[in-house]
């Protein structure tokens, strides 16, 4: 076991990955970080602050993406910004709509990496459930993703990004004397819980997050954003202060053995590490609870058993258990438990007083279910022997 207080080192991650040189992209930078930049490419010092609120509301309120459109800058101005920024997003290569309404976006990035985007419609809520690596090194066993190698960070403009593409696809961003601006959203939600350990990526993931949060510009409440981890205990206190959103773990099973097997971070920081550190969450009260996110798999981690330990681990925490059917994929190792064992389970968490809900399974006729995102193209990479040859090993 490693101690909670020992830096993370994971050279994969730490090591800069060089992305393709060209003008800085304005999108991603934080308010400090475009004044930088705006300073720099000549603006005066007496109107970097305008300069900079004036981009932002551009950029992050009403969408726009060309400097010739920005009519309340003056043309030397656009022309300035032109010659020494651009405004790119990630590139949207298929959506898929599934027959339930959910859809899955394929995302490419810089270096022509795909990840995969998917935004839930609901009847009280819209959620999209973004990236924040290309691909994954926690290698949970029963995790999809999990089977595709780590390549690198998304970096902040590619998180928030994917958030803009999404109401780009949905046509959310406002027009003046167009929409109510109490209207409901139909992206109203932001949960990190597609490809990646978010927690892996902090910086980015976080200035990615303020920006989205951000009053002036997309303006989603931090009580609308949930950041899940499969449990990397140093940054989980940090998450608390510097980024605020509602936090979700990926607990999945109630004993060390098994979890070691299920989510192997848990042989750093184990099941009695990872709680102490949920205890002492500087946000967690009662109205704002702990997710524990837990996948049912058949004769694996369901038994009544596994529901009382669940119960006592949990003990004392504001929380909320997410159950997770698990939704199988090529080549998976386990198999969803049955639904009489789910609602068995489900029914020994809330007579201990917790909510204890059951996730119905979204998009999974477009593999895009919790646990089920590959990008297309690595999956085409890979026969169906080649990934039941990594789930094996």
């Amino acid at each position: 076991m490693t101690d909670a207080a020992t830096p993370i080192t994971q050279d994969l991650l730490t090591i800069p990955r060089k992305l393709p040189e060209g003008k800085p992209n304005l999108i991603g930078m934080t308010r400090a970080d475009l004044g930088e930049a705006l300073r720099a490419a000549g603006t005066p010092e007496k109107q970097v602050r305008m300069r900079v609120g004036q981009l932002w509301q551009w950029l992050y309120h009403w969408g726009v993406r060309d400097f010739a459109a920005m009519t309340n800058l003056s043309k030397d101005y656009r022309a300035l910004l032109a010659e020494n920024f651009v405004i790119a997003l990630p590139e949207l290569v298929t959506r898929q709509i599934s027959d339930d309404g959910t859809r899955k976006y394929l995302v490419r990035i810089a270096g022509g990496h795909e990840v995969e985007v998917v935004y839930i419609p609901e009847s009280d809520r819209g959620t999209l459930c973004i990236s924040s690596q290309v691909g994954c090194t926690l290698t949970c066993s029963f995790c999809h993703t999990g089977t595709q190698k780590m390549v690198r960070n998304l970096t902040a403009g590619e998180i928030v990004g994917q958030v803009m593409l999404a109401r780009d696809d949905l046509d959310e961003w406002p027009r003046p004397g167009t929409r109510n601006p109490d209207e409901a959203r139909l992206l109203s939600n932001v949960v990190l819980m597609g490809m990646g350990e978010p927690l892996y990526n902090f910086d980015n993931v976080r200035d990615a997050m303020k920006i989205a949060m951000d009053p002036e510009g997309i303006a989603l409440s931090r009580r609308r954003i949930t950041l899940s981890t499969s449990g990397v205990v140093p940054e989980i206190a940090r998450a608390a202060t510097e980024i605020g959103c509602l936090l979700a773990v990926s607990f999945h099973a109630t004993t060390d053995e098994v979890r070691n097997r299920l989510v192997p971070i848990n042989r750093k920081w184990n099941i009695e590490t990872l709680l102490g550190a949920l205890r002492d969450y500087p946000k967690v009260s009662n109205s704002e609870r702990i997710t524990f996110e837990y996948v049912m798999l058949k004769d694996v981690n369901d038994s009544d058993a596994d529901a009382r330990r669940l119960v006592k681990l949990i003990s004392g925490i504001p929380a909320k258990i997410n159950l997770i059917p698990f939704n199988e994929w090529p080549g998976a190792p386990y198999q969803r438990s049955d639904r009489a064992r789910i609602k068995a389970f489900a029914e020994i968490i809330h007579n201990a007083g917790y909510a204890s809900p059951i996730r119905k399974p979204r998009g999974e006729d477009i593999m895009a279910a919790c646990g089920q995102l590959k990008s297309a193209t690595e999956r085409a990479r890979k026969s169906r022997a080649a990934i039941e040859a990594e789930t094996r090993g």
